[in-house]
């Protein structure tokens, strides 16, 4: 049976260097996984920031396509070979919001902006619901803030409409459908909850917000010279 020398110039059995070889063979994925789990980690931080940075460089290119709009009337790509269009313009001024808005709410929409859902009423158009969505992460994560009484206002190629928030709540798609109707309301969805881990669950959170009412006139005010009284 072979040995070798250890300190101190003693003999090492075969079988003792033979454990230690293994002892440090088994070692070794210990020492990597560290390493390993900080790449994994990058990764995943690359990833949410990319997605963070499509999300702002679509906005900016959407805004270019809907001043386009804005002066002739007509849709406008907001790059090549995009087929998508901007048809809204979302404003919150207390939370420095303003963000455009496209036509359809389908996955691929969503991912460069919020979308109407084209079941709904459109912007501009007459009274009735009007439904726009977008993904809690990234565009809409700024509706965790709104706060009942807030405004909003919602501008389209033919005019800009103001609302204020009326309400909030979490709604489970599960159990009921988005309600679109005759009632002249705007309705913003994402999903729920804001910090949920695993994305698409079937809880929705809504803000129901109704057109801002004109501004009464005090019953104290005098009356013109063209008013009479009946």
């Amino acid at each position: 049976m072979s040995a070798g020398f250890g300190p101190g110039g003693s003999r090492v059995p075969h079988e003792v260097r033979a454990q230690r070889s293994a002892g440090a063979r088994r070692g070794r994925p210990r020492r990597w996984l560290p390493t390993l789990l900080l790449g994994a980690a990058g990764l995943c931080a690359m990833q949410a920031g990319w997605i963070h940075a499509k999300a702002a460089l679509a906005q900016a290119l959407l805004q270019h396509a809907w001043v386009r709009t804005l002066d002739d009337g007509h849709a406008h790509r907001p790059w090549p070979g995009a087929d998508m269009a901007p048809v809204a313009r979302l404003r919150v001024a207390r939370l420095g919001i303003d963000q455009i808005v496209l036509a359809g709410d389908s996955g691929r929409v969503l991912a460069f902006g919020p979308g109407w859902a084209p079941a709904s009423t459109a912007p501009g158009g007459g009274a009735g619901t009007r439904v726009v969505s977008g993904h809690r992460d990234t565009h809409f994560a700024w509706l965790a803030d709104l706060r009942p009484g807030d405004a909003l206002e919602l501008d389209s190629a033919s005019g800009a409409r103001r609302y204020r928030v009326a309400s909030t709540r979490v709604a489970d798609s599960r159990r009921e459908r988005i309600p679109v109707g005759d009632a002249d309301v705007l309705l913003l969805v994402t999903c729920w909850p804001f910090d949920a881990v695993v994305a698409g669950g079937p809880q929705r959170y809504l803000v129901h917000a109704v057109p801002e009412a004109p501004a009464a006139i005090p019953l104290s005010a005098p009356l013109s010279e063209n008013e009479t009284t009946s």
